[in-house]
This record gives C-alpha cells, sequence and structure tokens, in this order.
C-alpha cells in the first residue's frame, strides 16, 4: 500500500489509470475518503493518470492533528511521492482547502482547479455569515439524513444514503465537529490572495445545498478571477455523489477545453 510520509503524518494514496496521461487529483470532502470517488475514478481513469488521496485523519492517513492548515502541503508529499508534477485537481468541499491553497503557492504545477461546493478556503464576510447560518439552515430543512445530501435524493434514493454514510463511517481518526477548524484564521484565503489566482476554475454549486449555499458558492466564484460557474439545480452538497455522471460531464467539459 503507497504511503506518503512527512512530519507527524501518513498519507495514503492510490493512482489510477495510464502513466503518461494527464495527471488528475481527486480530493475528497469530509463526509467520506477516496472510496467516495467510485462513480468518478471509471470514468476518468479512462484519460487521466487519477490520484486519489486520503486527506489526513481520513480513510488509511494518519496524523498527529486535523490541520486543514496542512492540507496543501500534503498534497505536496504526496505528489512527489507518486511523481506527479503537473496536473488538474478537483476539490469536493474540505478538499477545497488542499486545492486552491496549492494552486496559489504554485500556479505553475495546477493546470486546473475545480471547486465542487467548497470555497476552498476563501474567506470573507459573506462567507463567515453564510457559514454561521449553517445550523439554522440545516434545522429549518427538517431533514432526516446527512446535510451533504439533497433532500430529492434522498427520498429517491435511501440506499445510496445507507452507501454515503457507511464510506463515512470508515473515517474514524477526526470528530466531525473538528471539521470547525477549517474557518480558523491559519486556513483562510483571504480576498488579497484569492485575488492573485492564475489557475483556470470552475466552481460547481448544488441548488439544494445546505452547507455551502448556491449564493455563498456564486459569490466565491466571483471573488476567483476568471472562475466559471454551474449549477445542477437538483443536487444537495455532493453532486458528484448525487448526480455523478452530470458531474463527470461538467468536470470533462472544462478540463478538455483547458488542455488537461
Amino acid at each position: 500500500m503507497p504511503f506518503a510520509e512527512r512530519p507527524g503524518a501518513k498519507l495514503y494514496y492510490e493512482v489510477y489509470g495510464d502513466d503518461d496521461a494527464p495527471a488528475l487529483v481527486l480530493a475528497h470532502g469530509a463526509g467520506g475518503n477516496r472510496i467516495s470517488w467510485w462513480q468518478q475514478v471509471p470514468h476518468f481513469a479512462r484519460t487521466h493518470r487519477v490520484v486519489l488521496v486520503d486527506q489526513r485523519c481520513f480513510g488509511r492517513s494518519r496524523a498527529d492533528e486535523f490541520a486543514p492548515a496542512a492540507f496543501a502541503d500534503d498534497l505536496e508529499t504526496v505528489l512527489a511521492a507518486a511523481g506527479v508534477e503537473r496536473f488538474a485537481i478537483v476539490c469536493q468541499s474540505m478538499g477545497g482547502w488542499s486545492g486552491l491553497p496549492f494552486a496559489l503557492r504554485h500556479p505553475q504545477r495546477v493546470r486546473a482547479l475545480v471547486l465542487a461546493c467548497t470555497p476552498g478556503g476563501y474567506c470573507d464576510e459573506t462567507v463567515l455569515a453564510a457559514v454561521a447560518q449553517t445550523g439554522p439552515r440545516i434545522e429549518a430543512a427538517g431533514i432526516a439524513h446527512t446535510p451533504a445530501l439533497g433532500a430529492g435524493f434522498a427520498s429517491r434514493r435511501p440506499e445510496m444514503v445507507h452507501l454515503y454514510d457507511q464510506i463515512g463511517a470508515l473515517s474514524t481518526d477526526v470528530e466531525l465537529s473538528a471539521i470547525t477548524r477549517l474557518f480558523e484564521p491559519a486556513a483562510r484565503v483571504s480576498p488579497e490572495a484569492a485575488a492573485k489566482l492564475a489557475t483556470p476554475t470552475l466552481v460547481l454549486t448544488g441548488g439544494e445545498d445546505l452547507l455551502f449555499p448556491s449564493p455563498m458558492m456564486r459569490h466565491v466564484a466571483g471573488s476567483l478571477p476568471g472562475a466559471e460557474i454551474a449549477e445542477v439545480e437538483d443536487a444537495g452538497h455532493s453532486i458528484y455523489f448525487e448526480q455523478p455522471e452530470r458531474f463527470n460531464a461538467l468536470v470533462s467539459a472544462f478540463l478538455a477545453g483547458r488542455g488537461a
């Protein structure tokens, strides 16, 4: 099993596809691990060398602490171990804290960036205000399942809700309450820093997303130079899981347009 090690962390990763194909990194969110991408790997491995990473404290990865400010350095460690120099990256929710900071630090290495239902650490008053209302939004929705999935999807596909929960349950080294650390000052990307983004970026948002709602994500997209945005109206926070064919098509079209 391939692990990449750095001080305080032992990071598990997997690679699929042709070694000579363009590299594509998939960075999962807090509700899952590398297995979350089971509907994406067969699709993208036909055209890319796909690198999956278990974020620190998730899946098979281990770390001294859950530290979102270290995600970009974790990613660099995994890329070195996998022999990847230039790549595109698709980030789901928490995974955005790997992709956006890395693209800002190493613009020459990131061919394209997809922020799926994530601000990627971008933080201003609008984002903080939206995050502060997360609890009330979820309570008002009155849902009886994980808020990471849209209400419509949950009613249509209860078996998939069970699968989502089971994949998430494989990560036992971090309490979900620790996810609030995503917005600690050390993990934030300021508007001034974000204004320097030079990487072609696609922002995806779900019309039923209760965690990072569409108005907030549109604000984030407008704060990132040249970013494109696409909304999947009948999806919640996990478009990749709820609407995989639509997700894969949108990402593939974006990457193809960027020579990735």
